[in-house]
């Protein structure tokens, strides 16, 4: 590894490449979108090269399709694979019931459709995404982009009756102009502060005409993958109630920085 990548650069490194170690030859397995998953994808086509894996993803992006093509994954589409053994993916906040905001990489549709396509999902994450309540994090809600912010007002006016801290809504923009998902819809961020009842606000998210989906995920993460900036990881399984902690060590060798820009 490197000796210049920071702490929390390891931390996602070490969650990324102990993530891995839970894949087999044989399974089809969703990939995740954001910095994290990034890594993982690079230590999975290092498994590939190094010990013969054989296994399909399914991108959860074209930022993640592009990545996998280049280090030398193979993927499909999740209509040609239909059903998933796993995925592995990140997080922007997880709290101690392994509930999920998802969504800064503005990937969180096909994130939720692959990870619950999936027999198991497992976010590896850095020990900062650990909270004890969700909301610090912008949740993000995916909205089709006709009459936004009619959509975005109706957000507002719902969020007056909800458990939250704070209701300021924004849409998030790419440069000058509002960015665009791989759907082609827009993201309103929630800038709630504090989410009290996270089932709650998802469902009810999801009645509002215009939009199509938000991140939270609920009941759909089965082990946490947590890595730290000396090399330790800390796996927790919600389904069996069990948390241990691991070391992964990484050589001067490890060839999954040979094609980083």
């Amino acid at each position: 590894m490197p000796a210049d990548l920071s702490p929390i650069d390891k931390a996602k490194f070490v969650a990324a490449k102990r993530a891995t170690e839970f894949i087999e030859t044989g399974m089809k397995v969703g990939l995740g979108t954001g910095s994290t998953a990034a890594w993982m994808v690079r230590c999975l086509a290092e498994r590939i090269r190094e010990e013969g894996l054989k296994v399909v993803g399914v991108p959860t992006s074209s930022r993640t399709a592009e990545l996998a093509r280049q280090v030398g994954v193979p993927i499909t589409t999740l209509d040609e694979a239909k059903w998933l053994d796993l995925t592995i993916d990140g997080a922007d906040e997880f709290d101690p019931n392994l509930a999920l905001i998802k969504g800064g990489g503005a990937a969180l549709l096909q994130e939720k459709i692959v990870a619950t396509a999936s027999d198991q999902m497992i976010v590896i994450a850095d020990a900062a995404k650990e909270v004890a309540q969700l909301g610090a994090f912008p949740l993000p809600v995916e909205v089709i982009p006709f009459g936004w912010q009619t959509t975005k007002a109706l957000i507002e006016e719902t969020l007056v009756s909800l458990d939250v801290m704070n209701r300021d809504c924004s849409l998030r923009m790419n440069g000058a102009k509002p960015l665009i998902t791989d759907e082609s819809n827009y993201i309103i961020d929630l800038h709630l502060k504090r989410i009290g009842n996270p089932r709650q606000l998802a469902l009810v998210l999801n009645q509002i005409p215009g939009v199509v989906e938000n991140g939270l995920f609920i009941d759909i993460c089965d082990i946490v993958v947590i890595g730290h900036g000396d090399g330790r990881v800390t796996v927790r399984d919600i389904n069996q109630g069990s948390e241990r902690d691991d070391f992964v060590e990484f050589k001067p060798s490890d060839n999954i920085f040979a094609d980083m820009e």
